[in-house]
């Protein structure tokens, strides 16, 4: 998520945590708890471009690291709020910031490391997308009303708003993933596995890939009053890894929740993301060049051409 969307709930949450006296410095204790899982970005290596992928939401936004975590936050802001607040008080407000950070990127589609060190799954409830500014505002807002005069009811209903948004984008998946199996059927195809979530920005169109016979199906729909099917492309699911790169490929395919795709002899990449939902055309992926380094690709070119179909699908057209 987002770090403006991360700092607002775990400041929320802190401030929920906190008396009204106390509340303003709850927020920013909280806010500064929520961003220090992101830390692991910092995780790379001009050598291993997978470095970071393997680092970003692991060890940091396990469940287990959020009491840790808090600690390293609270020795952190110790030396400048020690005359204000209590030890305890300081690592509580931090414990509550930093417990929404892990679940709040799971709610995203990336996938998050919840479990360490007991399991390596990537959890992704994909119920919304990593940047919404609908759902920032929904956090912001009762926030700053907080910070202007410290009540609780603020708070509740910044809470409140939050997880009816999150529900919403549950309500939402429900609704495509049931359109989407119909549309399976109707081709003819099993949906050996499914995946639907949102697109960037908005919990009306949703992309939905799903496997069938080896093929990686994608799809889109606007989901509105009523639900709108775009059909999409398709491609071969990658299963086979040539031998000389499989470390590097599964290293990949693990990041990928097992979406890789291969789209041109020297590409494989990430089918869950694409510049329209409708494509198979990853925004990211690895290939190798001439002295057979590795190297991850960033893929995002939103041509007019490409904002304009996404746009129509967007309003429903």
């Amino acid at each position: 998520m987002d770090p403006v969307s991360h700092a607002a709930l775990g400041a929320t949450f802190a401030a929920l945590a906190a008396p009204s006296h106390q509340r303003r410095l709850a927020v920013l204790i909280g806010a500064a708890a929520a961003l220090l899982p992101d830390a692991d970005a910092l995780i790379q290596s001009d050598t291993d471009p997978l470095l970071v992928l393997d680092y970003h939401r692991h060890f940091s936004h396990s469940l287990l690291f959020i009491p840790v975590g808090a600690l390293i936050v609270t020795l952190l802001l110790w030396p400048w709020l020690r005359k204000q607040l209590s030890l305890g008080r300081v690592y509580a407000f931090s414990l509550a910031g930093i417990a929404s950070s892990g679940l709040l990127d799971a709610c995203t589609s990336y996938g998050t490391q919840l479990w360490l060190p007991f399991s390596n799954e990537k959890v992704a409830w994909n119920l919304i997308s990593v940047f919404d500014p609908l759902f920032t505002l929904l956090l912001l807002v009762p926030l700053v009303l907080t910070l202007r005069q410290p009540t609780r009811n603020s708070v509740r209903i910044s809470v409140t708003l939050a997880g009816l948004y999150l529900c919403l984008g549950f309500w939402q998946q429900q609704r495509v993933s049931e359109q989407i199996l119909q549309v399976a059927a109707a081709r003819g195809h099993v949906a050996e596995r499914l995946t639907v979530k949102p697109t960037l920005g908005n919990q009306l169109l949703w992309r939905s890939l799903y496997l069938h016979e080896g093929q990686v199906q994608a799809d889109a729909t606007h989901a509105g009053w009523s639900l709108r099917h775009y059909p999409g492309q398709t491609a071969p699911l990658l299963r086979e890894t040539p031998s000389r790169h499989a470390a590097d490929i599964e290293r990949f395919r693990h990041f990928s929740d097992g979406w890789l795709v291969q789209t041109t002899p020297d590409f494989i990449g990430d089918a869950r993301y694409a510049m329209l939902p409708t494509r198979i055309d990853p925004i990211w992926g690895i290939t190798w060049d001439a002295q057979d380094k590795l190297q991850f690709i960033n893929r995002h070119d939103m041509t007019p051409e490409l904002r304009k179909e996404w746009l129509r699908m967007l309003i429903g057209r």
